[in-house]
């Protein structure tokens, strides 16, 4: 069975690397469900560790329906991804129906190359998952990320199990969220051949509370973006101009 480690930084990498795991899936931001790490933070894993990287192409929280100038930014990532010679990316995108977003899916996928391509967890918003499978087989898609669309992937392995029966060996299904100490055999037993997790611990950064926070409960609502506003920026320069 193939361990793939959500690295979160560059110490979680690495501690991947020497505890001997097969691939991590770099990113940043755990408490949001993942976003794309910075040029940097891929760099320095690049160069100094060895393991293969599949790089999580999200550009920011809320939902997995992106603009077009959204698409450009990932496209461009996925794009550095290639020339660093990362081993694959980790991405997605949905309709606002929350389907599988062929047309986009189809653009990361020619922007990917030679690189493997995982369908991320936007497939457990998915509204029919059996056909999202369908779609994800005949776009050529190496492998779906999934909790079997459930909070935990314990809870969501009958579906998961469907989905392994179906794949055909065409793509792989990947269990994730939740994937720990005692209930990785269940996986293993299943017949699912990799399964993703992150064995993260917290460690305490601060001994006494902040004098002001910089966590806002306001960016913090599932399903919500928050982006400025054009016309609220111009009253407020009037103010001072």
């Amino acid at each position: 069975m193939k361990i793939e480690i959500c690295a979160n930084s560059f110490t979680s990498a690495k501690a991947a690397q020497d505890a001997g795991a097969d691939r991590i899936e770099l990113c940043t931001e755990l408490s949001v469900g993942g976003l794309t790490p910075s040029y940097g933070l891929i760099e320095k894993v690049m160069s100094e560790l060895c393991i293969p990287v599949h790089v999580l192409i999200r550009p920011r929280s809320g939902n997995f329906t992106y603009s077009e100038d959204e698409i450009e930014v990932m496209l461009r990532d996925i794009s550095f991804c290639g020339k660093m010679g990362c081993a694959g990316v980790v991405c997605g995108a949905l309709t606002s129906e929350n389907e599988v977003d062929e047309v986009t899916v189809k653009r990361f996928l020619d922007a990917s190359a030679e690189m493997e391509l995982t369908f991320h967890r936007a497939f457990d918003w998915c509204r029919d998952p059996f056909e999202s499978l369908q779609i994800l087989q005949k776009l050529g898609v190496n492998r779906i990320l999934s909790s079997g669309q459930q909070p935990k992937a314990i809870e969501g392995i009958v579906l998961l199990k469907q989905l392994l029966n179906l794949s055909e060996a065409t793509i792989a299904i990947m269990p994730g969220s939740g994937i720990n100490l005692q209930n990785i055999l269940e996986f293993k037993e299943a017949g699912f051949t990799s399964v993703h997790f992150s064995a993260t611990l917290k460690k305490q950064l601060l001994t006494n509370p902040p004098k002001v926070s910089m966590h806002s409960s306001a960016f913090f609502e599932e399903g919500v973006l928050m982006e400025s506003n054009a016309e609220l920026i111009r009253e407020i320069i009037k103010k001072v101009r």
